[in-house]
């Protein structure tokens, strides 16, 4: 089933509705979501009507497509190691694999850094899942490295590839 909600007029597109499922974690990346989503939001055939919640079979159900951004290094040893405590993990312990799931990773360097991280990421590779890796840049709490999240307009050039779309995205 898929969700309903009155939308404003011209919002549906004649075009088949894409759903792009968002997974938020808790890395400081998060701040950028309201550009992501606005962002995501801009691509012709995406849903834009909000729903009461749901759980998460019906979310998994409904999207075509899971972006996590950001995967925190909290939530990326959750997944690899199938905790399921919240909506999100959850969401993706049911998803689909036989549709796309996207994840950007964000921490601090030095977390980045370390062997478990190499691993934990392995293991969601090994799911099926696709990596959109961090970048090196001074991060907010001042270090200097990788561990960033990807930029906006690479994880929107990302999922439109994996959704087959074309063309570039509109610059905002």
């Amino acid at each position: 089933m898929e969700p309903r909600a009155p939308c404003p007029e011209g919002a549906a597109s004649a075009e088949r509705n894409i759903h792009v499922l968002v997974g938020v974690t808790g890395s400081v990346a998060a701040l950028k979501l309201p550009l992501l989503v606005s962002r995501l939001l801009a691509i012709p055939g995406m849903w834009k009507c909000r729903e009461d919640p749901v759980l998460h079979i019906e979310l998994r159900r409904w999207a075509d497509l899971l972006v996590v951004a950001p995967l925190d290094a909290n939530t990326l040893g959750k997944v690899a190691s199938g905790i399921c405590d919240n909506l999100l993990t959850c969401v993706i312990r049911a998803w689909d694999r036989s549709k796309p799931l996207l994840f950007c990773p964000a921490m601090n360097t030095a977390m980045w850094e370390h062997p478990v991280t190499a691993q934990q990421v392995g293991q969601l590779k090994a799911f099926g899942y696709t990596e959109i890796p961090c970048v090196a840049k001074k991060l907010v709490c001042g270090d200097q490295g990788l561990g960033a999240m990807a930029e906006v307009d690479t994880i929107v050039d990302k999922v439109r590839e994996t959704l087959g779309m074309c063309c570039s995205f509109p610059q905002s």
